[in-house]
Protein backbone atom coordinates (compact mmCIF):
# COMPACT_ATOMS: atom_id res chain seq x y z
CA UNK A 1 0.00 0.00 0.00
CA UNK A 2 1.38 3.42 -0.92
CA UNK A 3 1.26 5.76 2.07
CA UNK A 4 3.01 8.93 3.20
CA UNK A 5 5.09 8.85 6.35
CA UNK A 6 2.41 10.82 8.20
CA UNK A 7 -0.27 8.36 7.08
CA UNK A 8 1.82 5.44 8.30
CA UNK A 9 2.15 7.07 11.74
CA UNK A 10 -1.60 7.69 12.02
CA UNK A 11 -2.51 4.19 10.83
CA UNK A 12 -0.15 2.65 13.40
CA UNK A 13 -1.67 4.76 16.18
CA UNK A 14 -5.15 3.66 15.14
CA UNK A 15 -4.06 0.02 15.01
CA UNK A 16 -2.63 0.40 18.52
CA UNK A 17 -6.00 1.67 19.76
CA UNK A 18 -4.95 5.23 20.52
CA UNK A 19 -8.10 7.35 20.78
CA UNK A 20 -6.58 10.85 20.58
CA UNK A 21 -3.66 12.94 19.45
CA UNK A 22 -3.08 16.19 21.32
CA UNK A 23 -1.11 19.13 20.01
CA UNK A 24 -0.81 22.18 17.80
CA UNK A 25 -0.27 22.24 14.03
CA UNK A 26 2.72 24.09 12.63
CA UNK A 27 4.88 24.00 9.55
CA UNK A 28 6.84 21.10 11.06
CA UNK A 29 3.86 18.77 11.60
CA UNK A 30 1.28 20.01 9.11
CA UNK A 31 1.44 16.72 7.18
CA UNK A 32 0.74 14.77 10.38
CA UNK A 33 -2.37 16.79 11.10
CA UNK A 34 -3.52 16.45 7.50
CA UNK A 35 -3.26 12.67 7.81
CA UNK A 36 -5.33 12.93 11.01
CA UNK A 37 -7.90 15.01 9.10
CA UNK A 38 -8.31 12.16 6.61
CA UNK A 39 -8.90 9.74 9.50
CA UNK A 40 -11.57 11.64 11.39
CA UNK A 41 -13.89 9.21 13.09
CA UNK A 42 -11.06 6.73 13.63
CA UNK A 43 -8.86 8.89 15.86
CA UNK A 44 -9.66 12.17 17.58
CA UNK A 45 -7.62 15.37 17.38
CA UNK A 46 -7.52 17.79 20.32
CA UNK A 47 -5.97 21.18 19.63
CA UNK A 48 -4.35 22.59 22.74
CA UNK A 49 -3.20 26.13 23.50
CA UNK A 50 0.31 25.19 24.64
CA UNK A 51 2.24 22.01 23.98
CA UNK A 52 2.96 21.44 27.69
CA UNK A 53 -0.80 21.16 28.06
CA UNK A 54 -0.89 18.57 25.25
CA UNK A 55 1.53 16.31 27.12
CA UNK A 56 -0.36 16.73 30.41
CA UNK A 57 -3.66 15.90 28.69
CA UNK A 58 -2.19 12.69 27.28
CA UNK A 59 -0.78 11.96 30.73
CA UNK A 60 -4.13 12.52 32.45
CA UNK A 61 -5.90 10.37 29.86
CA UNK A 62 -3.51 7.47 30.50
CA UNK A 63 -3.79 7.73 34.27
CA UNK A 64 -7.57 7.68 34.17
CA UNK A 65 -7.86 4.84 31.64
CA UNK A 66 -4.59 2.96 31.17
CA UNK A 67 -4.72 3.82 27.44
CA UNK A 68 -1.88 5.86 25.88
CA UNK A 69 -2.26 8.76 23.48
CA UNK A 70 0.08 10.71 21.21
CA UNK A 71 1.28 14.31 21.17
CA UNK A 72 2.07 16.08 17.86
CA UNK A 73 4.21 19.22 17.72
CA UNK A 74 6.02 21.32 15.17
CA UNK A 75 9.77 21.96 15.07
CA UNK A 76 11.70 23.97 17.66
CA UNK A 77 9.76 25.86 20.35
CA UNK A 78 6.60 23.77 19.90
CA UNK A 79 8.61 20.63 20.51
CA UNK A 80 10.52 22.23 23.40
CA UNK A 81 7.24 23.23 25.03
CA UNK A 82 6.46 19.56 25.61
CA UNK A 83 9.56 19.04 27.75
CA UNK A 84 7.94 19.63 31.15
CA UNK A 85 4.94 17.44 30.31
CA UNK A 86 7.08 14.63 28.91
CA UNK A 87 9.38 14.77 31.95
CA UNK A 88 6.33 14.58 34.21
CA UNK A 89 5.16 11.47 32.37
CA UNK A 90 8.63 9.92 32.51
CA UNK A 91 9.09 10.31 36.26
CA UNK A 92 5.59 9.00 37.00
CA UNK A 93 5.84 6.13 34.45
CA UNK A 94 3.07 7.31 32.13
CA UNK A 95 2.96 5.98 28.58
CA UNK A 96 2.70 8.50 25.75
CA UNK A 97 4.16 8.94 22.27
CA UNK A 98 5.66 12.36 21.50
CA UNK A 99 5.95 12.97 17.74
CA UNK A 100 7.88 16.14 16.94
CA UNK A 101 8.46 17.69 13.57
CA UNK A 102 12.06 17.81 12.40
CA UNK A 103 13.92 19.65 9.62
CA UNK A 104 13.87 18.05 6.18
CA UNK A 105 16.60 15.41 5.84
CA UNK A 106 18.12 17.31 2.92
CA UNK A 107 18.17 20.64 4.82
CA UNK A 108 19.69 19.44 8.09
CA UNK A 109 22.48 21.59 9.47
CA UNK A 110 21.59 24.64 7.37
CA UNK A 111 19.92 26.42 10.30
CA UNK A 112 16.47 26.18 8.78
CA UNK A 113 13.69 27.86 10.72
CA UNK A 114 13.65 26.64 14.35
CA UNK A 115 16.41 24.02 13.87
CA UNK A 116 18.69 23.31 16.85
CA UNK A 117 22.01 22.60 15.13
CA UNK A 118 25.05 24.11 16.86
CA UNK A 119 26.14 20.84 18.47
CA UNK A 120 24.67 18.46 15.92
CA UNK A 121 22.15 19.04 13.15
CA UNK A 122 18.47 18.46 13.89
CA UNK A 123 19.49 17.90 17.50
CA UNK A 124 16.16 18.18 19.31
CA UNK A 125 16.20 14.50 20.42
CA UNK A 126 19.03 15.49 22.79
CA UNK A 127 16.58 17.75 24.62
CA UNK A 128 14.21 14.87 25.42
CA UNK A 129 16.80 12.12 25.84
CA UNK A 130 16.91 12.17 29.68
CA UNK A 131 13.11 12.02 29.98
CA UNK A 132 12.11 9.43 27.38
CA UNK A 133 12.60 5.68 27.31
CA UNK A 134 13.93 5.89 23.76
CA UNK A 135 14.02 8.28 20.81
CA UNK A 136 14.01 7.60 17.07
CA UNK A 137 14.92 9.94 14.22
CA UNK A 138 14.01 8.24 10.95
CA UNK A 139 15.59 9.01 7.61
CA UNK A 140 13.08 7.50 5.19
CA UNK A 141 9.44 6.53 4.85
CA UNK A 142 10.42 2.86 4.50
CA UNK A 143 11.83 2.84 8.05
CA UNK A 144 8.60 3.98 9.68
CA UNK A 145 6.64 0.70 10.08
CA UNK A 146 9.60 -0.86 11.86
CA UNK A 147 10.22 2.21 14.02
CA UNK A 148 6.54 2.54 14.95
CA UNK A 149 6.17 -0.96 16.32
CA UNK A 150 9.47 -0.59 18.17
CA UNK A 151 8.30 2.72 19.68
CA UNK A 152 4.92 1.36 20.75
CA UNK A 153 6.54 -1.73 22.23
CA UNK A 154 9.09 0.30 24.14
CA UNK A 155 6.42 2.68 25.43
CA UNK A 156 4.23 -0.06 26.90
CA UNK A 157 6.57 -2.90 27.86
CA UNK A 158 8.38 -3.05 31.18
CA UNK A 159 7.88 0.15 33.13
CA UNK A 160 5.61 2.32 30.94
CA UNK A 161 6.86 5.70 29.88
CA UNK A 162 7.08 8.27 27.10
CA UNK A 163 8.92 7.57 23.86
CA UNK A 164 9.87 10.04 21.16
CA UNK A 165 9.72 10.06 17.36
CA UNK A 166 11.48 12.98 15.69
CA UNK A 167 9.95 13.00 12.21
CA UNK A 168 11.51 15.01 9.36
CA UNK A 169 9.05 17.06 7.36
CA UNK A 170 9.98 15.42 4.05
CA UNK A 171 9.51 11.94 5.56
CA UNK A 172 6.04 12.99 6.71
CA UNK A 173 5.09 14.08 3.20
CA UNK A 174 6.80 11.53 0.95
CA UNK A 175 5.11 8.24 0.07
CA UNK A 176 6.31 4.67 -0.33
CA UNK A 177 4.87 1.21 -0.80
CA UNK A 178 4.92 -0.29 2.69
CA UNK A 179 3.16 -3.01 4.63
CA UNK A 180 1.66 -2.33 8.09
CA UNK A 181 3.72 -3.62 10.99
CA UNK A 182 1.13 -6.20 12.22
CA UNK A 183 1.07 -4.95 15.80
CA UNK A 184 -0.87 -7.99 17.01
CA UNK A 185 2.28 -10.05 16.53
CA UNK A 186 4.83 -7.35 17.37
CA UNK A 187 3.85 -6.04 20.80
CA UNK A 188 4.92 -7.66 24.08
CA UNK A 189 1.75 -8.58 25.95
CA UNK A 190 2.81 -11.17 28.53
CA UNK A 191 3.40 -10.25 32.17
CA UNK A 192 6.75 -11.22 33.71
CA UNK A 193 6.13 -13.56 36.65
CA UNK A 194 8.29 -13.70 39.77
CA UNK A 195 10.70 -16.46 40.63
CA UNK A 196 8.73 -19.32 42.22
CA UNK A 197 11.22 -20.08 45.00
CA UNK A 198 11.51 -16.40 45.92
CA UNK A 199 7.71 -16.13 45.99
CA UNK A 200 7.49 -19.01 48.46
CA UNK A 201 10.11 -17.36 50.69
CA UNK A 202 8.14 -14.14 50.61
CA UNK A 203 4.94 -15.99 51.50
CA UNK A 204 6.60 -17.66 54.49
CA UNK A 205 7.88 -14.32 55.77
CA UNK A 206 4.45 -12.73 55.49
CA UNK A 207 2.66 -15.72 57.03
CA UNK A 208 4.86 -15.59 60.15
CA UNK A 209 5.00 -11.78 60.52
CA UNK A 210 3.64 -10.22 63.69
CA UNK A 211 3.31 -6.70 62.25
CA UNK A 212 3.15 -7.01 58.45
CA UNK A 213 2.73 -4.00 56.18
CA UNK A 214 1.85 -3.94 52.47
CA UNK A 215 2.83 -0.81 50.52
CA UNK A 216 1.06 -0.18 47.22
CA UNK A 217 2.99 2.04 44.83
CA UNK A 218 2.14 3.37 41.41
CA UNK A 219 3.03 0.07 39.77
CA UNK A 220 0.05 -1.49 41.55
CA UNK A 221 -2.37 0.93 39.90
CA UNK A 222 -0.73 0.52 36.49
CA UNK A 223 -0.96 -3.27 36.70
CA UNK A 224 -4.48 -3.32 38.16
CA UNK A 225 -3.16 -5.31 41.11
CA UNK A 226 -4.88 -3.47 43.98
CA UNK A 227 -7.71 -5.93 44.56
CA UNK A 228 -5.38 -8.95 44.63
CA UNK A 229 -2.94 -7.24 46.98
CA UNK A 230 -5.86 -6.35 49.20
CA UNK A 231 -6.55 -10.08 49.46
CA UNK A 232 -2.87 -10.67 50.29
CA UNK A 233 -3.11 -8.12 53.10
CA UNK A 234 -6.37 -9.59 54.37
CA UNK A 235 -4.88 -13.10 54.43
CA UNK A 236 -2.16 -12.08 56.89
CA UNK A 237 -3.86 -9.08 58.52
CA UNK A 238 -1.33 -6.61 57.14
CA UNK A 239 -1.70 -2.86 57.34
CA UNK A 240 -2.07 -1.37 53.85
CA UNK A 241 -0.21 1.84 52.99
CA UNK A 242 -0.16 3.68 49.69
CA UNK A 243 2.36 6.04 48.17
CA UNK A 244 1.51 9.18 46.24
CA UNK A 245 1.16 7.27 42.96
CA UNK A 246 -0.46 4.26 44.66
CA UNK A 247 -3.28 6.25 46.26
CA UNK A 248 -6.57 4.67 45.19
CA UNK A 249 -5.17 1.17 44.76
CA UNK A 250 -7.42 0.08 47.64
CA UNK A 251 -10.51 1.74 49.14
CA UNK A 252 -9.42 4.15 51.84
CA UNK A 253 -12.27 3.08 54.09
CA UNK A 254 -10.91 -0.47 54.28
CA UNK A 255 -10.37 -1.43 57.95
CA UNK A 256 -6.71 -2.36 57.32
CA UNK A 257 -5.89 0.86 55.52
CA UNK A 258 -3.10 2.78 57.26
CA UNK A 259 -2.95 5.85 54.97
CA UNK A 260 0.42 7.12 53.70
CA UNK A 261 3.98 7.26 54.99
CA UNK A 262 6.39 10.13 54.46
CA UNK A 263 6.76 13.81 55.22
CA UNK A 264 3.46 14.83 53.57
CA UNK A 265 1.88 11.50 54.51
CA UNK A 266 0.45 10.73 57.92
CA UNK A 267 1.51 9.84 61.43
CA UNK A 268 -0.43 6.61 60.88
CA UNK A 269 1.60 5.43 57.91
CA UNK A 270 4.89 6.47 59.47
CA UNK A 271 4.19 4.67 62.75
CA UNK A 272 3.03 1.46 61.07
CA UNK A 273 5.96 1.41 58.67
CA UNK A 274 8.54 2.03 61.37
CA UNK A 275 7.11 -0.68 63.65
CA UNK A 276 6.73 -3.33 60.91
CA UNK A 277 8.69 -6.55 61.06
CA UNK A 278 7.89 -7.57 57.44
CA UNK A 279 7.16 -5.10 54.65
CA UNK A 280 5.87 -6.06 51.22
CA UNK A 281 6.49 -3.11 48.85
CA UNK A 282 5.00 -3.42 45.38
CA UNK A 283 5.70 -1.06 42.49
CA UNK A 284 7.19 1.48 44.88
CA UNK A 285 10.39 3.49 44.33
CA UNK A 286 11.03 4.45 47.97
CA UNK A 287 11.41 8.16 47.20
CA UNK A 288 12.51 10.66 49.82
CA UNK A 289 9.15 12.47 49.71
CA UNK A 290 7.14 9.33 50.46
CA UNK A 291 9.60 7.87 52.97
CA UNK A 292 10.85 10.82 55.06
CA UNK A 293 14.26 10.98 53.35
CA UNK A 294 14.98 7.60 55.00
CA UNK A 295 15.09 9.11 58.48
CA UNK A 296 15.64 6.39 61.08
CA UNK A 297 12.67 7.54 63.19
CA UNK A 298 10.21 7.04 60.31
CA UNK A 299 11.75 4.58 57.85
CA UNK A 300 12.16 0.81 58.02
CA UNK A 301 13.77 -0.59 61.14
CA UNK A 302 17.16 -2.27 60.55
CA UNK A 303 15.71 -5.66 61.55
CA UNK A 304 12.65 -5.38 59.27
CA UNK A 305 12.48 -7.82 56.36
CA UNK A 306 11.70 -6.08 53.08
CA UNK A 307 10.04 -7.98 50.24
CA UNK A 308 10.35 -5.76 47.20
CA UNK A 309 8.35 -6.35 44.02
CA UNK A 310 9.20 -4.27 40.98
CA UNK A 311 9.15 -4.66 37.23
CA UNK A 312 12.36 -2.64 37.00
CA UNK A 313 15.34 -4.50 38.50
CA UNK A 314 17.16 -1.18 38.92
CA UNK A 315 14.70 -0.29 41.69
CA UNK A 316 15.39 -3.44 43.71
CA UNK A 317 17.50 -2.58 46.74
CA UNK A 318 18.14 0.96 45.48
CA UNK A 319 17.08 2.76 48.65
CA UNK A 320 16.70 -0.09 51.14
CA UNK A 321 18.24 -3.59 51.48
CA UNK A 322 15.89 -6.46 50.64
CA UNK A 323 15.24 -9.84 52.18
CA UNK A 324 13.42 -11.13 49.09
CA UNK A 325 13.32 -9.56 45.65
CA UNK A 326 10.63 -10.34 43.10
CA UNK A 327 11.38 -8.83 39.69
CA UNK A 328 7.97 -9.06 38.10
CA UNK A 329 4.81 -7.33 37.00
CA UNK A 330 2.85 -6.25 40.07
CA UNK A 331 -0.30 -8.05 38.94
CA UNK A 332 1.44 -11.33 38.20
CA UNK A 333 3.40 -11.15 41.45
CA UNK A 334 0.26 -10.45 43.47
CA UNK A 335 -1.53 -13.49 42.00
CA UNK A 336 1.42 -15.81 42.63
CA UNK A 337 2.03 -14.47 46.12
CA UNK A 338 -1.61 -14.89 47.10
CA UNK A 339 -1.56 -18.49 45.87
CA UNK A 340 1.67 -19.19 47.78
CA UNK A 341 0.23 -17.61 50.94
CA UNK A 342 -2.89 -19.75 50.79
CA UNK A 343 -0.70 -22.83 50.50
CA UNK A 344 1.59 -21.72 53.34
CA UNK A 345 -0.93 -20.81 56.04
CA UNK A 346 -4.65 -20.37 56.70
CA UNK A 347 -6.09 -16.85 56.75
CA UNK A 348 -5.34 -14.92 59.92
CA UNK A 349 -8.25 -13.83 62.12
CA UNK A 350 -7.20 -10.17 62.18
CA UNK A 351 -10.52 -8.46 62.90
CA UNK A 352 -10.49 -7.29 66.50
CA UNK A 353 -6.83 -8.26 66.95
CA UNK A 354 -4.48 -5.93 68.85
CA UNK A 355 -2.77 -4.98 65.57
CA UNK A 356 -6.09 -4.16 63.91
CA UNK A 357 -7.10 -2.12 66.96
CA UNK A 358 -3.79 -0.24 66.76
CA UNK A 359 -4.43 0.71 63.12
CA UNK A 360 -7.86 2.06 64.09
CA UNK A 361 -6.44 3.93 67.08
CA UNK A 362 -3.72 5.57 64.99
CA UNK A 363 -6.25 6.59 62.36
CA UNK A 364 -8.54 8.10 65.01
CA UNK A 365 -5.64 10.09 66.47
CA UNK A 366 -4.64 11.42 63.04
CA UNK A 367 -8.23 12.29 62.24
CA UNK A 368 -8.43 14.19 65.51
CA UNK A 369 -5.32 16.16 64.57
CA UNK A 370 -6.85 17.20 61.24
CA UNK A 371 -10.40 17.76 62.50
CA UNK A 372 -10.09 21.40 63.68
CA UNK A 373 -8.94 22.58 60.25
CA UNK A 374 -11.54 20.38 58.55
CA UNK A 375 -14.37 21.88 60.61
CA UNK A 376 -13.19 25.49 60.52
CA UNK A 377 -15.94 28.09 60.14
CA UNK A 378 -16.00 31.41 58.33
CA UNK A 379 -14.16 32.87 55.37
CA UNK A 380 -11.49 32.49 54.23
CA UNK A 381 -11.88 28.83 54.96
CA UNK A 382 -9.13 26.23 55.19
CA UNK A 383 -8.06 23.91 52.41
CA UNK A 384 -8.97 21.05 54.76
CA UNK A 385 -12.58 22.25 55.07
CA UNK A 386 -12.83 22.81 51.32
CA UNK A 387 -11.59 19.30 50.59
CA UNK A 388 -14.05 17.79 53.06
CA UNK A 389 -16.92 19.60 51.35
CA UNK A 390 -15.72 18.51 47.89
CA UNK A 391 -15.48 14.89 49.04
CA UNK A 392 -19.06 14.95 50.33
CA UNK A 393 -20.34 16.27 47.00
CA UNK A 394 -18.26 14.01 44.76
CA UNK A 395 -19.51 10.52 43.83
CA UNK A 396 -17.49 7.63 45.20
CA UNK A 397 -16.04 6.90 41.74
CA UNK A 398 -15.37 10.58 40.97
CA UNK A 399 -11.91 11.51 39.70
CA UNK A 400 -9.78 14.27 41.22
CA UNK A 401 -6.74 15.80 39.50
CA UNK A 402 -4.13 18.06 41.08
CA UNK A 403 -0.79 19.68 40.32
CA UNK A 404 1.93 20.91 42.66
CA UNK A 405 1.05 22.99 45.70
CA UNK A 406 -0.76 22.82 49.02
CA UNK A 407 -4.03 21.50 47.54
CA UNK A 408 -2.13 18.61 45.95
CA UNK A 409 -0.32 17.82 49.20
CA UNK A 410 -3.45 18.02 51.32
CA UNK A 411 -5.44 16.04 48.76
CA UNK A 412 -2.90 13.26 49.28
CA UNK A 413 -3.01 13.58 53.06
CA UNK A 414 -6.67 14.14 53.74
CA UNK A 415 -8.89 13.30 50.78
CA UNK A 416 -10.07 9.67 50.71
CA UNK A 417 -10.43 7.96 47.33
CA UNK A 418 -11.94 4.55 46.82
CA UNK A 419 -11.06 3.29 43.36
CA UNK A 420 -7.92 3.00 41.23
CA UNK A 421 -7.27 5.76 38.70
CA UNK A 422 -9.41 8.27 40.57
CA UNK A 423 -6.49 10.19 42.12
CA UNK A 424 -4.47 11.82 39.34
CA UNK A 425 -1.58 13.88 40.58
CA UNK A 426 1.77 15.14 39.32
CA UNK A 427 3.58 12.99 41.83
CA UNK A 428 7.31 12.35 41.49
CA UNK A 429 8.01 15.35 39.23
CA UNK A 430 5.47 17.49 41.13
CA UNK A 431 4.70 19.70 38.15
CA UNK A 432 2.95 22.98 38.78
CA UNK A 433 0.36 23.53 36.07
CA UNK A 434 -0.72 19.91 35.75
CA UNK A 435 -4.27 20.36 37.07
CA UNK A 436 -6.05 22.15 34.23
CA UNK A 437 -4.82 20.02 31.29
CA UNK A 438 -4.53 16.83 33.35
CA UNK A 439 -8.20 17.02 34.30
CA UNK A 440 -9.15 17.57 30.65
CA UNK A 441 -7.31 14.38 29.71
CA UNK A 442 -9.00 12.49 32.54
CA UNK A 443 -12.47 13.70 31.50
CA UNK A 444 -11.86 12.66 27.89
CA UNK A 445 -10.84 9.23 29.20
CA UNK A 446 -13.84 8.89 31.54
CA UNK A 447 -16.65 11.07 30.15
CA UNK A 448 -19.27 9.27 32.26
CA UNK A 449 -17.54 10.12 35.55
CA UNK A 450 -17.39 13.30 37.55
CA UNK A 451 -13.95 14.88 37.12
CA UNK A 452 -12.81 17.70 39.40
CA UNK A 453 -9.51 19.54 39.07
CA UNK A 454 -8.43 20.88 42.47
CA UNK A 455 -5.83 23.59 42.11
CA UNK A 456 -4.15 26.30 44.07
CA UNK A 457 -4.14 29.69 42.41
CA UNK A 458 -0.44 29.37 41.52
CA UNK A 459 -0.84 25.99 39.90
CA UNK A 460 -4.00 27.12 38.09
CA UNK A 461 -2.34 30.21 36.61
CA UNK A 462 0.50 28.15 35.14
CA UNK A 463 -1.74 26.60 32.49
CA UNK A 464 -5.03 28.50 32.75
CA UNK A 465 -4.96 29.02 28.98
CA UNK A 466 -6.09 25.39 28.55
CA UNK A 467 -9.52 26.43 29.86
CA UNK A 468 -10.07 27.38 26.24
CA UNK A 469 -9.82 23.69 25.33
CA UNK A 470 -12.44 22.72 27.93
CA UNK A 471 -14.70 25.46 26.55
CA UNK A 472 -14.23 24.51 22.90
CA UNK A 473 -14.93 20.84 23.66
CA UNK A 474 -17.78 21.81 26.01
CA UNK A 475 -16.22 19.29 28.36
CA UNK A 476 -17.93 18.72 31.71
CA UNK A 477 -14.86 19.14 33.89
CA UNK A 478 -15.10 21.29 37.02
CA UNK A 479 -12.19 23.16 38.58
CA UNK A 480 -12.10 24.26 42.19
CA UNK A 481 -9.48 26.98 42.62
CA UNK A 482 -8.39 27.23 46.24
CA UNK A 483 -7.10 30.78 46.25
CA UNK A 484 -4.61 31.80 48.93
CA UNK A 485 -2.97 34.51 46.83
CA UNK A 486 0.46 33.07 46.42
CA UNK A 487 2.75 30.07 46.33
CA UNK A 488 1.83 29.22 49.90
CA UNK A 489 3.35 25.74 49.98
CA UNK A 490 6.75 27.31 49.28
CA UNK A 491 6.15 30.15 51.74
CA UNK A 492 5.40 27.54 54.39
CA UNK A 493 8.58 25.68 53.45
CA UNK A 494 10.68 28.84 53.66
CA UNK A 495 9.36 29.84 57.06
CA UNK A 496 9.17 26.31 58.41
CA UNK A 497 12.80 25.58 57.57
CA UNK A 498 14.51 28.94 57.68
CA UNK A 499 12.42 30.68 60.34
CA UNK A 500 9.63 33.27 60.64
CA UNK A 501 9.91 36.25 58.35
CA UNK A 502 12.14 34.49 55.82
CA UNK A 503 9.53 34.07 53.08
CA UNK A 504 10.29 35.78 49.79
CA UNK A 505 8.82 35.83 46.26
CA UNK A 506 5.90 33.63 47.21
CA UNK A 507 3.00 36.01 47.83
CA UNK A 508 0.93 37.76 45.20
CA UNK A 509 0.89 41.45 46.14
CA UNK A 510 -0.12 44.70 44.48
CA UNK A 511 0.24 48.15 45.99
CA UNK A 512 0.90 46.68 49.39
CA UNK A 513 -2.14 44.40 49.50
CA UNK A 514 -2.89 40.80 48.63
CA UNK A 515 -3.52 40.44 44.92
CA UNK A 516 -5.50 37.93 42.95
CA UNK A 517 -7.17 37.76 39.55
CA UNK A 518 -10.91 37.30 39.57
CA UNK A 519 -10.92 33.61 38.72
CA UNK A 520 -14.69 33.39 38.34
CA UNK A 521 -14.65 36.26 35.84
CA UNK A 522 -11.66 34.74 34.08
CA UNK A 523 -13.58 31.50 33.68
CA UNK A 524 -16.59 33.31 32.25
CA UNK A 525 -14.38 35.15 29.77
CA UNK A 526 -13.08 31.78 28.57
CA UNK A 527 -16.67 30.58 28.13
CA UNK A 528 -16.98 28.46 31.27
CA UNK A 529 -19.40 28.88 34.12
CA UNK A 530 -17.64 30.83 36.85
CA UNK A 531 -18.61 31.42 40.46
CA UNK A 532 -16.99 32.42 43.74
CA UNK A 533 -17.95 30.75 47.00
CA UNK A 534 -17.03 32.41 50.29
CA UNK A 535 -19.17 30.36 52.67
CA UNK A 536 -17.55 26.91 53.10
CA UNK A 537 -20.97 25.33 53.60
CA UNK A 538 -21.80 26.31 50.00
CA UNK A 539 -18.80 24.61 48.40
CA UNK A 540 -20.47 21.21 48.15
CA UNK A 541 -23.77 22.53 46.75
CA UNK A 542 -21.91 24.69 44.23
CA UNK A 543 -19.89 21.68 43.07
CA UNK A 544 -23.01 19.50 42.86
CA UNK A 545 -24.74 22.12 40.70
CA UNK A 546 -21.74 22.47 38.40
CA UNK A 547 -21.49 18.70 37.94
CA UNK A 548 -25.23 18.42 37.30
CA UNK A 549 -25.16 21.17 34.69
CA UNK A 550 -22.61 19.15 32.74
CA UNK A 551 -20.56 21.97 31.28
CA UNK A 552 -17.06 23.17 32.14
CA UNK A 553 -16.96 25.34 35.24
CA UNK A 554 -14.63 27.07 37.68
CA UNK A 555 -15.47 27.52 41.36
CA UNK A 556 -13.18 29.94 43.19
CA UNK A 557 -12.86 29.46 46.96
CA UNK A 558 -10.79 31.92 49.05
CA UNK A 559 -8.70 29.97 51.56
CA UNK A 560 -6.31 30.96 54.29
CA UNK A 561 -2.53 30.74 54.23
CA UNK A 562 -2.20 27.81 56.63
CA UNK A 563 0.60 25.38 55.73
CA UNK A 564 0.75 21.60 55.50
CA UNK A 565 0.49 19.33 58.54
CA UNK A 566 3.95 17.80 58.65
CA UNK A 567 4.00 14.09 59.39
CA UNK A 568 7.61 13.05 58.83
CA UNK A 569 11.06 14.36 57.89
CA UNK A 570 12.11 15.84 54.57
CA UNK A 571 15.74 16.64 53.89
CA UNK A 572 15.96 20.19 52.52
CA UNK A 573 19.40 21.68 53.33
CA UNK A 574 19.50 24.82 55.48
CA UNK A 575 22.32 27.40 55.08
CA UNK A 576 25.00 27.39 57.76
CA UNK A 577 24.28 31.01 58.77
CA UNK A 578 20.76 30.17 59.99
CA UNK A 579 19.95 28.87 63.50
CA UNK A 580 17.96 26.01 61.95
CA UNK A 581 21.13 24.64 60.35
CA UNK A 582 21.97 22.62 63.47
CA UNK A 583 18.54 21.04 63.50
CA UNK A 584 18.91 20.10 59.83
CA UNK A 585 22.32 18.53 60.50
CA UNK A 586 20.83 16.50 63.34
CA UNK A 587 18.06 15.25 61.09
CA UNK A 588 20.47 14.41 58.31
CA UNK A 589 22.56 12.38 60.74
CA UNK A 590 19.51 10.19 61.37
CA UNK A 591 19.09 9.24 57.71
CA UNK A 592 19.67 5.59 56.90
CA UNK A 593 22.17 5.10 54.06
Amino acid sequence: MRLTGAEIVLDELIAAGMPYVFGIPGHGDVALFDAALQRRGRIGTVMTIHEQGAAHMADGFYRASGRPCAVFTSVGPGACNTLTGVAQAYVDSTALLAVTGSPHTYMRGRSVLQEVDRQQWADFPSVLRPVTKQSWQVGSVEQLPFVMHRALNRMLSGRPGPVHLDLPMDVQAEAADVAPSDLARRLARSRPRPDAAATERAARLLATAARPVVIDGGGVVTAGAGATLQQVAEHVGAAILTTWMGKGAVPEDHPLYGLHPGSPGSSVGNALLHAADVVLAVGCRFTDWSFSSFHADYFLRPDAALIQVDLDPAEIGKNAPVAVDLVADAGAAAVDLLEALRAAAPPRAWRGSPYHAEIARLRDAWDGELRPAREQQGSPTTISRALAEIRRALPRDGIVAAGAGLPQNQLYQEFPVYEPRTHISSGGFSTMGFTVPGAIGAKLAAPERAVVGIAGDGDFLNTAQELAVAAQLDLGVVYVVLNNQGFTSIRSLQEGLYGPGRAIATEFRRRGADYSPDFAALARDFGLAGTRVDDPAEIGPALARALAEGGPAVIEVPVGKQGLTKAGWWDVPVPAYLPAHAEWLAGRAREVR
